[in-house]
C-alpha cells in the first residue's frame, strides 16, 4: 500500500509540473489535480482535476484527452517504475459537492440569525 500512495504522490506532482510547462491551458482558467488513485498493479492512476470556472472543465478535459499521449511520454521519461500507469483524466466531484455543502451551511446560518 504504502508504494501505491508514493506512486500517486510522485505522479500527481509530475503531472503538476509537465501541464504547467508543455500543455497550453487557456490563461483564465485555473486546473488543480485534487488527486491520484493508482491501481493495485500499476496499470491505470486516475487523475482527478478541478478546473475553475466549472464552465470549461469538460473543454480542458478534452484538451488534455488530446494532448495525452505527449503527456505520457513525458511521465514515463520521469517515472523509474515499470509498468508505468496509463493516465486517465477525471472531473473532480468532491470539490463541486463540498461548495454545495458549504453554500448550505451558510444558508442555514443565515436562517437561524432570522
Amino acid at each position: 500500500m504504502w508504494r501505491i500512495e508514493k506512486v500517486n504522490a510522485f505522479i500527481k506532482k509530475e503531472l503538476g509540473s509537465i501541464i504547467l510547462k508543455e500543455v497550453d491551458i487557456f490563461p483564465d482558467i485555473l486546473l488543480t489535480i485534487t488527486r491520484v488513485e493508482s491501481s493495485s498493479n500499476l496499470i491505470e492512476a486516475k487523475v482527478y482535476l478541478s478546473i475553475l470556472p466549472e464552465e470549461k472543465t469538460e473543454e480542458v478535459i478534452n484538451l488534455l484527452k488530446r494532448k495525452i499521449y505527449f503527456i505520457q511520454q513525458m511521465l514515463n521519461k520521469k517515472l523509474q517504475i515499470r509498468p508505468v500507469p496509463k493516465i486517465v483524466f477525471i472531473k473532480e466531484s468532491r470539490t463541486a459537492e463540498a461548495s454545495r455543502i458549504e453554500e448550505l451551511l451558510r444558508e442555514i446560518d443565515k436562517e437561524k440569525e432570522m
